[in-house]
């Protein structure tokens, strides 16, 4: 029985330390933005490369024939997933704070299922709709902090306008991966994903230190592009792969809807970030859109697969 009730509990002790990882991913941006985003970006992938190349080197062999046949296709997954999704998450970072980015990011699955519908033609129920109308109503009210009828008033902050980048590049990824990724391993194609992005991104580091001035790595910022580029580009992949296998896509996808929460914690006790009242009202409505919006789908399931390599 005891050990009936462990399994049981194992999977969700997983996500616990996904969400945990994930926030970290945040955290640790915000904490080291000093660093331009770019930078972090390809060293956070650099990172990555590194620890999943024993892992994912036979597959990546094996595979290679399928990246060529699906170049295109790959290409993308690979923009939108790898190369550019956490480089607008980094630069939004530069200017908001951790809170909006992880409530922002949670609106990603309502944008890939609005995205699926003019796309794919995926009809959407009503319930569906309320859902995809609460989260957005819930994502301004954050960004505003409650001030939602002044928005032809207040500047927005640029932060939050390129936290949009990430959202619509995510969404796309998801569909791709949708269609295209069960034609790939996944850590080899993990393997090869990374590598690519650091080569993209190799001559926009260089651009950006021509620009900026190159940055200077103290003993704190190697210590928190190790932690990204380990903790939530690998275990945590790992770790939500499992638990997704345990239980099931669905139930580990709306697990992750806790990330505005422990990233709220996190803030108020690491960083010092001030937390409204307003924002944990906000940050609900989008929690209770989202579980509206992609758990009354017929066509979710596969949508939430994309979630896959995500942070």
């Amino acid at each position: 029985m005891e050990a009936r009730e462990g399994c049981l509990i194992y999977p969700y002790i997983l996500l616990i330390f996904v969400i945990i990882f994930f926030s970290g991913n945040i955290l640790v941006g915000k904490a080291i933005n000093e660093l331009p985003p770019f930078t972090i970006a390809f060293f956070r992938l650099a990172v990555a490369f590194i620890v999943i190349l024993p892992i994912g080197l036979r597959g990546a062999i094996q595979y290679r024939h399928s990246y060529m046949e699906h170049k295109k296709p790959f290409l993308i997954i690979t923009l939108t997933g790898i190369t550019f999704f956490n480089t607008f998450i980094y630069g939004a970072l530069q200017f908001t704070s951790s809170t909006n980015v992880s409530v922002l990011e949670t609106v990603i699955p309502v944008a890939t299922v609005v995205l699926s519908a003019f796309l794919l033609k995926e009809k959407l129920a009503g319930v569906q709709w309320l859902g995809i109308v609460l989260s957005l109503i819930g994502a301004v009210w954050v960004v505003m902090d409650g001030r939602i009828l002044q928005l032809t008033l207040i500047d927005w902050n640029i932060g939050d306008v390129i936290m949009i980048g990430a959202i619509l590049t995510w969404a796309v990824y998801s569909i791709m991966v949708k269609q295209y990724m069960h034609l790939f391993q996944t850590y080899g194609t993990l393997l090869v994903m990374t590598g690519v992005s650091v080569v993209v991104l190799f001559p926009i580091v260089l651009t950006e230190w021509l620009v900026v001035g190159m940055p200077s790595l103290d003993i704190s910022k190697i210590t928190g592009l190790l932690y990204l580029g380990i903790f939530p580009s690998f275990i945590a992949l790992s770790m939500y792969n499992r638990a997704v296998e345990l239980t099931s896509a669905s139930k580990s996808a709306v697990f992750l809807n806790f990330l505005p929460v422990v990233t709220m914690v996190g803030a108020y006790f690491w960083l010092g970030e001030s937390i409204t009242p307003m924002q944990i009202v906000g940050a609900l409505v989008v929690i209770g859109g989202v579980i509206l919006t992609t758990q009354f789908g017929k066509s979710q399931k596969e949508l939430e697969q994309g979630i896959d390599l995500e942070n």
